[in-house]
């Protein structure tokens, strides 16, 4: 059986063609994708991630455990609210997720994980306390009366209309810088957004969700699927775990060795394997040449060799057809390639994997 979020029966009270996503029952769009996608560029829009796993972190040894755990350095973590992108390694250097970190205070961590690897990634690190004997507790907030909702808000008026519908989160969340965020009463509001837009992603108790929805859509922000989700987040160049990255592939291999801090005498899990191996595959954007849509696991066919697509779709703010691509080393920025779509090679270019962000094209 499907999982539901606490939002489920309003998305099918509006109408939401709903898919299984990992598992969960979700909304893919409430009528065209296209209109959805745009709404985010041009005003604003809103998405159920509450199907996304919080798991707080507390215990004298959260700092040192998060060291240890993932690959980018907690150590850039020094002003409470502050968040970093982060990646949790395999000791073959493999990625198990990819999260965020939020700092709340030294021995206060929050992080949101994947749904789909949220179950494996509760027992790696419950596994890695346990072996390292580090004072942490680990608590997701999925279930129970402490259940949290996430609900994001994206596009270049979110934050007005945001807080015409929530006033009370104004004060604290006006200052908000990219990557950070702040707890207001009941609510925990974020700027970390994964469409290349700004806004807020906003943490309530799971009861609070239904209302807050619609507070925010009587305020103007347009409901929105995973679909335009998707294609946002294609254009803004982010990675999506499953596609673009699981835990066959290295951070260097997807495009994230800048999240992944080898320089300093820190040890993590995976590192000595990252170290051996070093970056095999370069991970770079096509934009298609001619007419056709670039899919996942379609094979790019370079002067260096063979790559392949990790994820492809329609861009409606470009109007072509984009992709992310891990493709040989030495394959360059500006060259041409051939993609194979159903047996015909048809011609791309290689670009630097971002391909819109707030609101306009930047190829």
């Amino acid at each position: 059986m499907l999982k539901k979020t606490v939002l489920n029966a309003v998305h099918r009270a509006l109408g939401a063609r709903m898919v299984d996503f990992g598992g969960w029952d979700m909304p893919v769009n409430y009528g065209s994708q296209i209109e959805e996608h745009h709404a985010v560029r041009t005003d604003c829009g809103m998405f159920d991630v509450s199907h996304m796993c919080p798991v707080d972190l507390v215990g004298a040894d959260c700092r040192p455990f998060l060291s240890r755990l993932v690959a980018n350095d907690v150590a850039k973590l020094t002003t409470p609210g502050k968040a970093l992108y982060a990646v949790m390694l395999n000791e073959a250097g493999g990625v198990i997720d990819d999260l965020i970190i939020y700092f709340l205070g030294d021995t206060r961590f929050r992080m949101v994980v994947n749904a789909g690897t949220a179950d494996k990634d509760l027992a790696w690190m419950r596994a890695r306390a346990a072996e390292w004997q580090m004072d942490v507790t680990i608590s997701p907030r999925r279930d129970g009366d402490k259940a949290l909702a996430i609900i994001a808000v994206q596009g270049p008026n979110a934050r007005a209309k945001v807080w015409r519908a929530l006033p009370q989160i104004k004060g604290a969340s006006e200052g908000l810088k990219p990557f950070f965020a702040a707890e207001v009463d009941r609510y925990f509001v974020a700027s970390t957004g994964y469409t290349g837009e700004d806004g807020f992603e906003i943490m309530m108790p799971a009861a609070e969700a239904q209302v807050i929805w619609q507070k925010l859509e009587d305020a103007g922000v347009a409901p929105c699927g995973l679909g335009a989700r998707d294609t946002l987040r294609l254009e803004a160049g982010m990675n999506l775990y499953g596609q673009d990255m699981d835990e066959s592939v290295s951070p260097l291999d997807a495009g994230l060795a800048w999240t992944v801090a080898m320089k300093d005498e820190r040890d993590f899990v995976g590192k000595s394997a990252l170290t051996a191996t070093g970056q095999q595959k370069a991970f770079l954007g096509l934009i298609l040449l001619a007419k056709g849509v670039l899919r996942g696991h379609q094979t790019v066919i370079t002067k260096q060799g063979n790559g392949e697509i990790t994820s492809g779709s329609f861009s409606p703010t470009l109007q072509q057809s984009i992709a992310l691509a891990r493709l040989p080393l030495g394959v360059q920025v500006g060259d041409e390639v051939e993609v194979d779509i159903r047996g015909k090679l048809l011609k791309a270019r290689v670009v630097k994997p971002v391909f819109a962000r707030n609101g306009k094209s930047v190829i």
